[in-house]
């Protein structure tokens, strides 16, 4: 085998040839699936994309390494579902760039842990884990709280979203930074606007205990408050039966 493989080497054309073949093989077992995508993800109508407040809480959970220890996809599996909830759709990551599914779970699968807390447990939970979890693990982010959320560049975030297929409008992204702003300060005049332009359901609060100022903290529970909200096609009754089975 070995003296095979070094005739190959001694052979240039042969090596360049292999090269290709193996790269070829590679690459259609990567290009292949692309072809059947619209009948791998789901149709839903009720598919929103994320707020600019929820977009940017959502860099924060990539900045700080939340992925390293929390996937976000529950796969199908009986234990998974029975502690998680439903398992995971592939419309649901339709608008993530890029995906978070992960594999390490230093810290529980969080693709349902939307709605499933209050604000005040995500924030005490953020500035210190051990006040609601005693034996965690998870690092303190308490700083969060006390950073102002930097919202100048919102439109840019939204736009650079756009080229990649997020389906914003030139109205969102104009909006962006005033819809950023309204959204945590439930009382200021943008409300309205944030609610037309991202449906009636999206979530407009203080979420960080404070409607005086913006912070990462107020992003971030945004954000996490929205994790597998998007859409609620994953809990019909449909997607319940086959989970039972």
């Amino acid at each position: 085998m070995f003296k095979t493989h070094y005739k190959l080497e001694r052979n240039s054309v042969a090596l360049a040839l292999g090269i290709i073949v193996v790269s070829g093989i590679g690459g259609l077992v990567e290009i292949a699936p692309l072809f059947t995508i619209d009948e791998t993800v789901e149709e839903t109508q009720d598919m929103r994309t994320y707020t600019p407040l929820e977009l940017m809480g959502r860099n924060i959970y990539i900045s700080e390494g939340c992925y390293a220890c929390h996937s976000q996809m529950v796969r199908t599996l009986r234990n998974e579902v029975e502690r998680y909830g439903p398992y995971s759709l592939a419309v649901e990551s339709k608008y993530d760039h890029p995906h978070l599914w992960g594999s390490k779970r230093t810290g529980p699968d969080l693709a349902r842990v939307g709605a499933k807390y209050s604000d005040a447990w995500h924030v005490a939970h953020l500035i210190n884990p051990r006040d609601v979890v005693p034996t965690s693990i998870m690092p303190k982010y308490g700083w969060l709280a006390k950073t102002p959320l930097e919202m100048k560049d919102l439109s840019l975030h939204l736009k650079a979203q756009q080229r990649v297929g997020v389906p914003y409008t030139d109205e969102q992204v104009e909006n962006a930074t005033a819809d950023a702003y309204a959204q945590a300060t439930p009382e200021s005049a943008g409300q309205d606007g944030v609610l037309e332009r991202y449906g009636e359901a999206t979530n407009v609060r203080a979420f960080d205990g404070d409607p005086k100022t913006v912070t990462q903290m107020d992003a971030l529970v945004a954000y996490l408050q929205i994790i597998g909200q998007l859409t609620q096609v994953p809990y019909a009754d449909n997607n319940s039966e086959k989970k039972g089975e």
